[in-house]
């Protein structure tokens, strides 16, 4: 028994010493493991448009900045939230103003702005506003800063080439490439009835407030959301950026005008319920009391057709006409009521703050 167990252990040690038997490793390869590519030309055109992609992101990162925000320990809720938080921003103005998201900013106790340049400069928000998801940002700077151009948001088109730029996931300095998949509501936004861009250019968190470019460099909108596979992004379109950019420098939000009632599409399935032979116009559902609609005598059942001339065919009209008219401002309201047209003259309000107590019956616009 011994003798045996002694023969297994010189049979073990002669295998872990390449004896008979043992594994033997792979010859090696001769020279290297890989080949090397040879030169290769690239079509004249993939090579200009590559060159010319290159060029473009280059020239637009220095005016490209990271947010870092630090917030308290609760919201204005009083519920928890995180205490930091990260975004990306672009500077529109050589004195140091730059734009971002309001979801960005929103709570925050701190503001750290991080230039292409490495270097962290103290921020202010000096405006927001939470239904476009827009704040602008002022940061005290000693030299005037570079800045990227905002374009014609109104001139893209679907099917355009464009860059998304920002810093998602704290990676710094970022660009993805796609193009405009589509010009309407984003997935999810309590935005006033204004058409957002959709791009198929990568927007993943921290993306949030960076600029949507178009090949000629220009910013047509502010990156703002997507869907939660990363799959579809949208932005605040250029144009309603510029509109809303001096409200928020001045009063350092934006006061949307607002009826006060809730409203539905009128379709195929309920057009009878509104007394129509066929779809038109935008049916008031509800009119919130004391509100300004109800002040001028719209009811349930009305019918809005046209606003100081101007026809209504969608909910989306309607909400895009009263959000952008100035509170204390009286419109005419053409409507259908019990089959008569009638006019009213209708003062819009101002929609309440989120900080305001809203009415209890839930508001259409």
């Amino acid at each position: 028994m011994r003798r045996m167990a002694v023969g297994l252990l010189l049979a073990a040690i002669a295998l872990a010493l390449g004896g008979p038997g043992a594994a033997q490793p792979a010859s090696a390869p001769p020279g290297r493991l890989w080949q090397d590519a040879a030169p290769v030309a690239v079509a004249p055109e993939l090579e200009r448009l590559n060159a010319a992609l290159t060029r473009l992101a280059e020239g637009l990162k220095g005016a490209l900045v990271q947010i870092r925000v630090r917030r308290g320990a609760t919201d204005a809720d009083g519920d928890d939230g995180p205490r930091r938080a990260m975004g990306s921003g672009f500077v529109i103005h050589p004195d140091g103003y730059l734009v971002t998201n309001a979801h960005v900013v929103e709570g925050a106790s701190e503001v750290q702005v991080r230039l292409a340049s490495g270097r962290r400069l103290k921020g202010t928000v000096v405006g927001r506003d939470g239904r476009v998801d827009l704040a602008l940002v002022k940061v005290e700077a000693t030299e005037k800063l570079p800045v990227l151009p905002l374009g014609d948001s109104d001139q893209l088109r679907v099917g355009e080439f464009v860059m998304a730029l920002g810093h998602p996931f704290g990676l710094e300095q970022t660009v993805s490439f796609g193009i405009v998949s589509r010009k309407g509501a984003p997935l999810q936004t309590a935005t006033p009835g204004f058409d957002f861009i959709q791009t198929d250019a990568a927007v993943n968190p921290g993306n949030s407030g960076g600029p949507l470019v178009n090949m000629a460099g220009q910013v047509v909108g502010v990156n703002t959301m997507a869907a939660r596979n990363g799959s579809i992004g949208f932005a605040i379109p250029s144009n309603l950026v510029k509109a809303l950019l001096p409200e928020l420098q001045a009063k350092g939000k934006v006061e949307w005008g607002w009826l006060g009632v809730r409203i539905d599409e009128i379709t195929e399935d309920n057009v009878a319920e509104y007394g129509l032979p066929e779809p038109r116009g935008v049916a008031i559902q509800g009119v919130i009391p004391d509100q300004p609609a109800a002040r001028a005598g719209l009811r349930a059942k009305d019918v809005v057709l046209s606003i100081d001339g101007r026809a209504i065919a969608t909910p989306r009209d309607l909400q895009r006409l009263v959000a952008g008219t100035p509170a204390g401002k009286t419109i005419r309201v053409l409507l259908l009521r019990e089959g008569q047209e009638q006019e009213l003259a209708v003062t819009v309000g101002r929609y309440p703050d989120a900080d305001e107590e809203k009415p209890k019956t839930p508001p259409a616009r």
